[in-house]
């Protein structure tokens, strides 16, 4: 929940003296601690036990030299689970959590664990007004939040977005990550016509990644710095996200000059997550299901795999239906109805939601596919 991003090689927001480097300086050995990460990756159940336990030791070892104490950031079941495990370990780790944004089932197994609880900074209906729908991901919707609001100082970045070719800074390459996928620069691209001789659709919505700053990462690092201390983070590089290449470079235990974390889960798989949310016995919030396992012994839970906010749609396009606000329908009908089209009002004063974003992305929603299912079983 750190809002310090570990130093990305696209260069946005770069120090001065960083840019001074080439890209190849900045890049060197790079692809040697991806190929190492990876090897680790690779590694049985057993041997990624035993190595979160030993960063789990070693970054607390590090931490106590320094002077700093250690928390552990706490949302889903992900870092649910790592909680119970470094407290397996005997260690008394307090457990942070912005747990009003969670789903109830989430929240009383919060309660169980006793956790400190903190308050957002603003409220999630006023982030969307102001800033935009959390859609796609983080990464997707920085870089189109970038597109909407363009500037002398963003040029290059937005050029790069567009097009995948970077400037100076990024070593002159062409077709980089930092180029949207055509599908969504489709949708989201009409900001740069004019500027790109491209046609691209601009939407009728505005998108925003600062939910999360807002939400959660503010009001946990201002908490972090109060009690002089550092966090655990339930990160996995196989989820991907923004966060992949910088955990398989800089690995489980980071020591920036402005970043401190652990990541001790950083070379785990869904199922490796699964596995030891099983072995410990982790309370499992209801919106999750139960932890099956299919004839083939892949572990999944029978309902939502992933969850976030209410209002999040990071990830929604990935998920098949029932998807998250499927759930939210069932468990909740009046939340639904008010997130899906009146949380948010356009230039003209109508009301409008989710349902007008996930319409845009290709999303289906409006059909109550739970009730169907659950009438097919009858």
């Amino acid at each position: 929940m750190n809002n310090k991003k570990e130093k990305s090689a696209c260069g946005a927001g770069t120090p001065t003296a960083e840019k001074k480097k080439s890209y190849a300086e900045r890049t060197a050995g790079q692809d040697e601690k991806i190929a190492t990460f990876i090897v680790k990756q690779k590694q049985s159940y057993e041997f990624k036990v035993k190595y979160a336990e030993i960063r789990v030791h070693e970054f607390i070892r590090e931490c106590n030299i320094r002077n700093l104490n250690t928390h552990v950031s706490v949302g889903g079941l992900d870092s649910i689970t790592l909680y119970l495990f470094i407290e397996s370990l005997g260690y008394k780790v307090p457990g942070i959590t912005v747990s009003l944004l969670e789903d109830k089932s989430i929240q009383e197994v919060h309660n169980q664990l006793e956790l400190v609880k903190l308050k957002p900074y603003r409220s999630k209906v006023n982030i969307i007004q102001e800033f935009g729908f959390p859609v796609l991901s983080k990464e997707i919707a920085s870089k189109i939040e970038l597109l909407q609001n363009p500037s002398e100082k963003n040029k290059t970045v937005r050029h790069a977005i567009i097009t995948g070719e970077t400037g100076e800074f990024g070593g002159y390459r062409k077709n980089t990550r930092m180029r949207l996928a055509q599908k969504w620069l489709d949708l989201f691209g009409g900001y740069e016509n004019e500027n790109e001789g491209v046609n691209y659709q601009i939407p009728p919505f505005k998108v925003s990644s600062k939910c999360c700053y807002y939400l959660k990462e503010k009001p946990c690092n201002d908490w972090a710095k109060e009690h002089n201390s550092v966090p655990f983070l339930g990160l996995m590089a196989s989820e991907g996200g923004r966060r992949q290449k910088s955990l398989m470079i800089n690995g489980c235990n980071y020591f920036g000059k402005s970043t401190i974390r652990s990541a001790p889960f950083a070379i785990f798989s869904r199922q490796d997550l699964l596995q030891l949310a099983l072995d410990l016995n982790v309370p499992i919030p209801s919106i999750y299901g139960a932890i099956e396992r299919k004839e083939d012994g892949t572990l999944y839970t029978t309902k939502a795999q992933r969850t976030g906010c209410s209002m999040c749609g990071f990830g929604i396009q990935l998920e098949k239906r029932p998807h998250r606000f499927d759930y939210l329908r069932q468990n909740n009908p009046k939340e639904w109805e008010f997130w899906m089209y009146r949380c948010c009002k356009d230039e003209y004063g109508n009301d409008f939601g989710w349902g007008k974003v996930l319409d845009y992305i290709g999303v289906e929603w409006e059909d109550d596919i739970l009730s169907q299912l659950t009438f097919k079983e009858d």
